[in-house]
C-alpha cells in the first residue's frame, strides 16, 4: 500500500480511501445494508471498500485529530464514516482522562451520523462501553434508549458489550427490558445478542431474566438470547 506522509486531513483520508473503490462491490453493499426507500439505511452511499482495507488505510494515519474525525462523520459515504468511528475508538484507547471525555462528547453529539448497524457495533463498546462506570451511566443510556433514532438506541444497547466482558451485566438486562416493545427488528437482534453474551458470563441471570420476560420478548430477541443454551433449555423457552 502507498505510504502517506504528513498530518492527517479529512481530504487526505478521503483520497486514501477512494483509491480502493470497487463499484461492483459498492452495489452489493447497497443491497446488504438496506439502502432502498423506506429501509433502515435509506440513501446511504458506498465506495465498495472492505473493512480490512479501511482499517489498513487508517493504520497509515496514526494521529487523527478529533476535528478531522468530526469532518469525516459528516460524509455521505459509508466507508468514510466507518473510518471515522474506528479512529475515535483508537483515540479513546490512547487518550488520558480529558481526551477520553472529549471523544465521548464528540461521539454522542454525532450519534445520528453513526447510522448503520456496523458503524454502531464497531464503535459503541470501545467508546461509550469503556467510558461508563461499572453499573452506572443510566442517565446517558436512558436518554439514548428513549431516542426516536434507531441508531442512538442501538448505541445504548451494544455499548453494554464491553461491561459484559468485565462481568458487569446490570445495564444489559435493564436496557433489554426497555427494548421489549421496540418496533425495530435491528433492536430485537441487538438486545438478544447482548443477552446471549451476558448468558455466557452468568447463565443463571439470563434464565432469571427469561423467566420474567420470555413471554413478552419478540421472537427474534428470544432466539438470539437463547442461542448458546443447551437444546432442552432452548426448547423450553421457545415454548413459553
Amino acid at each position: 500500500m502507498t505510504s502517506f506522509q504528513g498530518a492527517a486531513t479529512a481530504a487526505g483520508l478521503r483520497r486514501a480511501l477512494r483509491r480502493h473503490s470497487d463499484p461492483a462491490r459498492a452495489q452489493i453493499l447497497r443491497r446488504f445494508f438496506k439502502t432502498g426507500p423506506g429501509d433502515y439505511g435509506e440513501g446511504d452511499a458506498f465506495w465498495g471498500i472492505p473493512v480490512p482495507r479501511i482499517r489498513a488505510v487508517l493504520g497509515h494515519f496514526p494521529d487523527i485529530p478529533l476535528a478531522v474525525a468530526d469532518d469525516l462523520l459528516a460524509s455521505p459515504i459509508h466507508e468514510v464514516r466507518f473510518l471515522a468511528v474506528v479512529a475515535l475508538v483508537r483515540a479513546y484507547a490512547a487518550a488520558g482522562a480529558a481526551g477520553r471525555q472529549a471523544v465521548v462528547d464528540l461521539y454522542l453529539s454525532r450519534a445520528r451520523r453513526v447510522n448503520n448497524w456496523d458503524l454502531v457495533d464497531a464503535s459503541a463498546p470501545g467508546i461509550l462501553g469503556r467510558h461508563l462506570p461499572p453499573g452506572g451511566g443510566r442517565r446517558v443510556l436512558g436518554r439514548l434508549a428513549a431516542s426516536p433514532c434507531l441508531w442512538e438506541r442501538r448505541i445504548a444497547m451494544v455499548s453494554t458489550l464491553e461491561p459484559i466482558r468485565r462481568g458487569d451485566l446490570g445495564n444489559t438486562f435493564w436496557l433489554a427490558e426497555r427494548f421489549l416493545d421496540d418496533p425495530e427488528d435491528l433492536m430485537h437482534k441487538a438486545a438478544g445478542w447482548m443477552l446471549r453474551e451476558a448468558g455466557k458470563r452468568d447463565v443463571a441471570s439470563l434464565e432469571d431474566f427469561l423467566a420474567r420476560q420470555a413471554g413478552r420478548m419478540p421472537r427474534t430477541m428470544l432466539r438470539y438470547a437463547i442461542e448458546r443454551l443447551p437444546p432442552a433449555r432452548r426448547r423450553h423457552w421457545l415454548a413459553v
